[in-house]
This record gives structure tokens, sequence and C-alpha cells, in this order.
């Protein structure tokens, strides 16, 4: 079911701001009149404590579209997804949605969804939850299209961290400082690094936690893209204190991806 949100009262995206996002994209894009018509299908949990980054996340999406002339359904169930409701959308983005729970025909068109190149994605944070939860098993195809990776554990009590941009030149990554700070966060660690399978934007500097935390993986991506799938698809494990929307750099980290992403078809 659509999800009937509304809106908080949030400082407005200038327009302004929008339109240099995209037209910064050059080559990606031809010209904004063709990105205009644009559909984008946000995953979302409505419930948990991811809400308070949902709360603040659905309405600066809906800025964003109001902004840009996109057309945004927010779903809090993929089991309503198949080949033909997909085939609408140029972009998923599965914002704090998990990767497990999802029916066998859900998984099959998101599937096809991705290896034909029918749009792009984004997932954050709780999309890299990969494992055996609430009594669901992992989805293999998942684990293997975020680099070969399973859960580990987590910072419970979250931590500040350095992120180290690794790419500046590529498009999700491009605007951003060498370094930047993220306030607070819970920092997944993952059973081995995805660094030898897919493409790594950045990485946290475990030595740079405030507090300090004896949970750490050594090298630890956390956003990266799988250059072997037809779809422009992007993961940013950041994405569970919604202070991060006060954050220039998420902020910008986000754009970019959705501007990105979108561009795929």
């Amino acid at each position: 079911m659509t999800s009937k949100y509304k809106a908080k009262k949030l400082k407005k995206i200038p327009s302004i701001l929008i339109l240099s996002f995209l037209i910064n994209l050059g080559s990606t894009l031809h010209s904004v009149a063709q990105i205009k018509e644009k559909s984008v299908l946000v995953l979302f949990e409505n419930k948990g404590h991811h809400k308070p980054f949902t709360d603040r996340a659905v309405p600066w999406l809906q800025q964003l579209a109001k902004d840009s002339l996109w057309q945004m359904t927010f779903i809090t169930d993929v089991n309503k997804l198949n080949s033909n409701y997909l085939k609408d959308f140029q972009l998923i983005l599965q914002l704090d949605y998990v990767p497990y729970g999802w029916s066998d025909s859900a998984k099959a068109a998101f599937r096809n969804y991705i290896e034909t190149g029918s749009g792009g994605w984004i997932g954050l944070h709780h999309a890299g939850l990969l494992g055996d939860f609430d009594g669901f098993k992992m989805w293999p195809w998942f684990a293997d299209f975020l680099g070969g990776i399973q859960y580990r554990n987590y910072i419970p009590g979250f931590a500040a961290g350095t992120v180290n941009n690794e790419n500046n030149t590529h498009p999700v990554m491009k605007g951003l400082p060498d370094t930047f700070t993220i306030h607070k966060e819970e920092w997944y660690t993952w059973d081995q690094s995805p660094r030898f399978r897919v493409q790594i934007l950045a990485s946290v500097d475990e030595h740079s936690y405030r507090p300090d935390s004896e949970i750490k993986m050594g090298d630890h991506p956390v956003i990266w893209t799988n250059g072997d799938a037809k779809s422009k698809n992007v993961y940013i494990f950041m994405g569970h204190d919604p202070a991060l929307f006060d954050n220039p750099n998420f902020v910008r980290i986000l754009m970019n991806a959705i501007c990105w992403a979108i561009s795929n078809s």
C-alpha cells in the first residue's frame, strides 16, 4: 500500500541546488528535460528503531521529488513487487529496508530488475543486514550482489568515525572532501571486506572511533558499487541517525547517488 506520509515542515531544498546536481552529471545525462519524468520506488521501514531516520528521510525525499519534477512512490511491503510493477520505475531506493522476509516472487522481480539493468538501485544501512534474522534465511543472491558478505556485529553504543573518500572522481563521491566525520553510527561489521568483489568508494577509519570500540573488522568499506551488475547501484552503509540530514557530506552523497543511479535508463 502506498504510504500516506505527511511531509513535515522542512527547509526547502533550493531548486537551483537540485538542478546543479543534475546538470553536473554532464555526460551521464544529456539534458535536464530527459530526467523530468523519472520515477523512484522507495522501500522504507516505518517501525522500530530506524523510524526516526525514516521520519527525516521521507519528507526530504518528497521535497527532492517536488524540486526535481520526479515521481516517488513509498511502500513498506515489498511483497507486492513483480516485474510488471517494477517496469515503471527508473530507481529503487532501499531506505533501511531489510534484505530478508521477501516473497519468492518479489525476490525474482528484484533480481531480474538488477540483472537486466532495468533501473538503478541504492541501498542504505539496513539493506546490508545480511544473515539469518527473524526466522528468515539469508538471501544468497543479495549477499553476493553486495560483495559476498554476511553480517557479524555492530557497535550498539554508537561511535563517531572518520570516513575516507577513496574515489573522488566517481559521481557518488564528487564534491566530497578526502575525509569527513559521521558523528553517530552503529558501524556494522561483516565476515569479510567486499573490497575484492566490488568497487569501494569510501571506508571508515576504525582507529578514529570515538568512543573507541573493540568491534572492528580491519579493512572496513562503507560505500561501494558492484560493477558486475547491469544496473547502476550503490550501497551506503550510513543511515541510522536522523541527524545525518544535518550533515552536508551525507546529504551530498545521497543526492549524488540518486542523481547518478536514476540515470541508469
